[in-house]
């Protein structure tokens, strides 16, 4: 079935696109969410019509997406992670934290867009990472992964000896004869009253 886009969608097409698509998912997702229209002769007057404001909005986009590229190219990224003295990482830097770091910076950018070499960097150095941006345009940042120093806290203090079997019978006997042992020496001072 023949629809005419009336709103970008990423997996799809732009605005005012003409794209084949299956009936349900015409009728069950695009038409009632007004992403398209029917490609209709009287629908097709209608794009007409926008054809000038939606092409108008495509340069407004490729401009946008121009200004971006130069700006993410001059862009360098430094991301701290917890690391091994390998230099490996206790975990790995995914587009996901490429795209949380760059929103602290500033730049408001899907994770899907963002490409990483091997869906990920495992350890810390420098890589390239490849932002797709409008149409064909795509930017490459500069990421470096510094390994964050881990402290750990050296106590002073020796642990407790480990008891044997034999050693926990020894204190349960110690800790019942001593109790039996103060109530006959405070009886025995009761009586010398």
């Amino acid at each position: 079935m023949k629809v005419i886009l009336n709103k970008d969608l990423a997996t799809l097409g732009e605005e005012g696109d003409v794209k084949e698509v299956a009936k349900g998912y015409a009728r069950n997702f695009l038409f009632p969410r007004g992403i398209a229209l029917p490609y209709t002769p009287r629908m097709i007057k209608m794009l007409e019509g926008r054809r000038a404001e939606i092409e108008a909005r495509k340069e407004q986009k490729r401009l946008d997406a121009r200004g971006l590229k130069e700006k993410l190219d001059a862009f360098e990224l430094n991301i701290t992670m917890p690391a091994g003295a390998n230099g490996k990482l206790y975990g790995a830097v995914t587009n996901q934290t490429v795209a949380d770091e760059l929103a602290k910076a500033g730049f408001q950018i899907e994770r899907k867009r963002i490409e990483l070499a091997g869906n990920g960097f495992k350890s810390v150095g420098k890589y390239k990472a490849i932002i797709k941006l409008y149409e064909n345009q795509s930017a490459e940042i500069s990421v470096t992964i510094i390994a964050a120093e881990i402290k750990v806290e050296q106590s002073s203090a020796k642990p407790a000896p480990r008891r044997g079997r034999r050693d926990d019978q020894q204190f349960r006997k110690e800790s019942q004869e001593a109790p039996a042992a103060e109530t006959t020496t405070e009886k025995a001072e009761e009586t010398a009253e």
